[in-house]
């Protein structure tokens, strides 16, 4: 069986970043720890723990959905937005860990606060509202404080604390749930999930924001 983690030192550590959310995040990037009481089965793995987040998604969406019909009404309730998805249509494509927890140096940084990086992927027209790399879902947040390439590696430090030579790592399209609308209207979205053989647990990472 398939479930998350609801209670991890990581959780706990991500709430100097973000206090206020009912979601795990670092920058854009929503958290979500997992663990499977069956042997991992490589990418069938990977699937049930992303159908998992999703399902919970759902749930929480649901909730929110009576929490509303409580305090404004059925009417109010039926305006919320149920979240849909179709897992069987997200295409996974491996990925090398060493190229995933790739993290630029900041170049400079101008009189607008705005930060430079030495990357290859930079923030422009052609690629608003498609894929945006970890680290800078990470340490480019559309709102609040940016986070520093001190607090990428902190961050995957607590998050795999037994290191990242183990990891298996997938990346997802994010065609099949309107999850990532937001992220495809402007910032960008992402959808990860990663097996951690020394931890014997599974990470999704997703991504989707817009200002």
């Amino acid at each position: 069986m398939m479930y998350e983690i609801q209670n991890d030192v990581f959780y706990d550590f991500l709430k100097q970043y973000d206090s206020d959310s009912e979601c795990h995040l670092a920058g854009e990037v929503d958290y979500h720890l997992l663990h499977d009481d069956n042997p991992y089965e490589g990418l069938n793995s990977h699937r049930k723990a992303l159908l998992a987040v999703f399902e919970q998604l759902v749930k929480r969406d649901a909730e929110d959905q009576e929490k509303a019909g409580k305090r404004r009404g059925d009417e109010a309730a039926g305006q919320l937005h149920r979240l849909g998805y179709d897992i069987d249509k997200a295409q996974p494509a491996p990925l090398d860990p060493q190229t995933f927890f790739y993290c630029p140096e900041i170049v400079k940084t101008d009189y607008y606060g705005n930060v430079f990086y030495d990357a290859d992927w930079k923030p422009d027209d052609d690629n608003f509202g498609t894929f945006v790399p970890y680290w800078y879902a990470l340490m480019e947040p559309v709102y609040g404080g940016k986070n520093k390439p001190e607090d990428f590696r902190k961050v995957n430090g607590v998050l795999f604390p037994e290191g990242t030579g183990k990891l298996d790592i997938y990346e997802w399209t994010t065609d099949w749930s309107d999850y990532f609308d937001d992220g495809h209207e402007w910032y960008g979205a992402s959808c990860w999930t990663i097996y951690d053989e020394n931890m014997n647990r599974y990470v999704v990472m997703l991504v989707s924001a817009t200002d």
